[in-house]
């Protein structure tokens, strides 16, 4: 099996036949000076008439500025929806992200487990995004020249993610701050419901420019899943084939709250325990499934007590009113 990726890849790719045809581009950043940070998501779902538009941000009184919206759009030929822009300056090296628009402010930002009440009952306010990300790691990922998923499995046919800094601005209401923080991007493209995994944790953490990592366990219903990642460090990018995650839960509706990740390639091994600092659960609805993908901004300590931060990803299918990987 060959990976590919090339230069152009950061670009569009064609629009494939399938219904579920989805290109979706990724950015998260953290200022650990400001205690600001959040993500920013595209993924156009051109041949079902919509992009998923996603901006969401932590701030640093707790409060969480968040919006989603499906706005139309009838091809593939941009990442430019809903406000929010993304722009490839240099393939690899230098992107540009940009937003325009509103966002509801959370203090509750547990409060978006039901959608229509959490924007009906909290107040909005303009937001303004610019920053500038360049990439430090290597490039991790790409499309292989075989599939790797089963139909109706299918999440990514192609996809990549980068340990990137972040420079630039962030506004929402009479606030502004000055960005200047790391994080992760990714970009994927293929058929993708978010019903596929049964569930799946992405980890991703990042400690300045010269040490990060990504953690990867997506399970399937029927059958093992997947684990993967990588971890930078500085000069070299380290593939991991063996992942282990366990996870501490709070509250009745058991979201994650601690995690205690492992990372090997070879005979090394890095270790890193995250705390939850501010979560906010998200929901896709698709035949009848529900999905909740919960996002929580983490902070992250090494074996060896560096300090880093980035975001932990649950996604689980909710089955009998609860998540399907509680025991993992």
């Amino acid at each position: 099996m060959a990976i590919r990726l090339e230069p152009q890849d950061e670009y569009m790719h064609e629009l494939g036949p399938e219904p579920t045809f989805n290109e979706s581009m990724y950015f998260n950043v953290y200022d650990p000076s400001k205690h600001v940070g959040g993500f920013v998501r595209i993924g156009n779902r051109a041949n079902e008439g919509y992009a998923e538009m996603t901006v969401c941000l932590y701030l640093p009184d707790g409060r969480v500025a968040f919006m989603f919206n499906r706005p139309k759009i009838s091809d593939n030929s941009a990442f430019d929806a809903g406000g929010l822009r993304f722009e490839v300056v240099r393939p690899f090296e230098e992107l540009l992200v940009s937003y325009q628009g509103s966002v509801v402010l959370l203090d509750d930002p547990l409060q978006m487990a039901d959608p229509r009440t959490a924007f009906k009952e909290n107040p909005s306010a303009p937001a303004e995004i610019s920053l500038a990300f360049g990439g430090l790691s290597s490039m991790f990922g790409g499309e292989s020249d075989e599939p790797q998923e089963a139909e109706g499995e299918e999440f990514a046919r192609g996809h990549y993610e980068q340990l990137v800094s972040g420079v630039g601005s962030i506004k929402v209401g009479d606030d502004t701050w000055e960005i200047d923080g790391f994080g992760l991007r990714d970009h994927s493209w293929g058929p993708r419901t978010w019903q596929a995994p049964w569930y799946y944790r992405w980890l991703t953490a990042n400690f300045g420019p010269n040490f990060g990592f990504m953690a990867s366990r997506i399970a399937r219903k029927e059958g093992p899943g997947t684990r993967g990642g990588f971890v930078w460090d500085g000069t070299a990018m380290h593939y991991c084939n063996q992942v282990e995650i366990s996870t501490g839960w709070r509250g009745e509706d058991n979201y994650h709250d601690t995690v205690t990740v492992a990372l090997r390639s070879g005979d090394q091994e890095w270790k890193a325990v995250g705390k939850v600092l501010s979560l906010i659960p998200l929901r896709n609805r698709r035949e009848g499934m529900i999905t909740r993908i919960s996002e929580g901004m983490t902070c992250w300590t090494t074996e060896d007590q560096r300090v880093g931060y980035g975001l932990s990803e649950y996604l689980d299918q909710i089955i009998d009113a609860g998540p399907v990987g509680l025991a993992e």
